[in-house]
């Protein structure tokens, strides 16, 4: 069974995306896009609102989970994925409204969100409660889907290296950042380990993880999307040229938006070797 993504909004004014089966099961991986804004997004992509099942937060800062969904997820029994200490915050904001549709994740379990994926969470550092990566599979093709990690465990190599999709933030250049009018404390904050990567650790996580999955699986990703780029202290021909260094990366990357929709992003047929061609265009 493959699987498909279609990120319809990422960064700092939501991140929202959306994965389904060829079967036809759906959820979302964060859910920070309003419910209204959501449904505009999905519209065109053969699935809608009444189409989810799930919800998978990464965390629940208020980008990746809109309050807007409180009540959507109590009508439509829509179940919420999480760690513990972000159920804890989801109860202090919402109450009881959300509590009976919360299902508590933690990286040493595999779970299944929707019929037909399994998922592993990855414990990640990110402000003080952390957030989590995921991978998704299908028993044919795997999904890699990491944002708001403040450093690359090895953990995360291991387990990306063999993805079919990958997904990973690359959300600022250091010297944008350093040179912007953003306050000392929030430039340390996003700087310091525990807030974002920027472009260059991204491009060195994802090269370990090509470098690892064509050792012990001898392939490659058939996309790469960058998640979460600021619009203050990042430039897309930035991470074009960046990127481009690299020849395995450079026909598999996706600069997603804050504001408009990738195309379904789905595995390609490639062949197993090393060496393989390079086929995909940008995304």
């Amino acid at each position: 069974m493959s699987i498909s993504l279609c990120i319809l909004g990422s960064g700092s004014s939501g991140n929202c995306s959306v994965v389904r089966t060829r079967d036809g099961a759906v959820m979302l991986v964060d859910a920070g896009l309003s419910p209204r804004q959501t449904g505009k997004r999905l519209d065109g992509t053969g699935v809608t609102l009444d189409d989810i099942r799930a919800i998978c937060l990464t965390h629940v800062d208020w980008d990746h989970f809109s309050r807007g969904w409180v009540k959507q997820v109590a009508r439509r029994g829509i179940v919420v994925f999480c760690g513990h200490d972000h159920r804890l915050q989801l109860l202090r904001n919402f109450g009881d409204e959300i509590e009976p549709h919360i299902r508590v994740i933690s990286a040493r379990k595999s779970f299944e969100p929707v019929r037909g994926i399994s998922a592993d969470a990855i414990d990640l550092r990110h402000d003080d409660a952390g957030s989590h990566g995921f991978v998704f599979s299908t028993g044919s093709a795997q999904l890699a889907y990491a944002t708001d990690l403040g450093r690359v465990p090895a953990r995360l190599i291991e387990r990306f290296a063999g993805a079919d999709l990958l997904a990973i933030e690359s959300n600022y250049d250091p010297t944008m950042q350093l040179e912007s009018s953003r306050p000392q404390f929030l430039k340390h904050r996003i700087m310091g380990g525990r807030g974002h990567l920027s472009n260059h650790e991204a491009f060195d996580a994802v090269r370990r993880i090509f470098d690892r999955g064509e050792k012990l699986h001898g392939r490659f990703p058939s996309h790469v999307v960058l998640l979460h780029r600021s619009r203050e202290c990042n430039c897309p021909n930035l991470l074009r040229a960046l990127f481009c260094t690299d020849a395995r990366f450079a026909e598999r990357v996706v600069l997603a938006e804050q504001h408009e929709r990738t195309e379904w992003l789905s595995p390609r047929p490639r062949p197993a070797f090393r060496g393989e061609q390079l086929t995909l265009a940008w995304g």
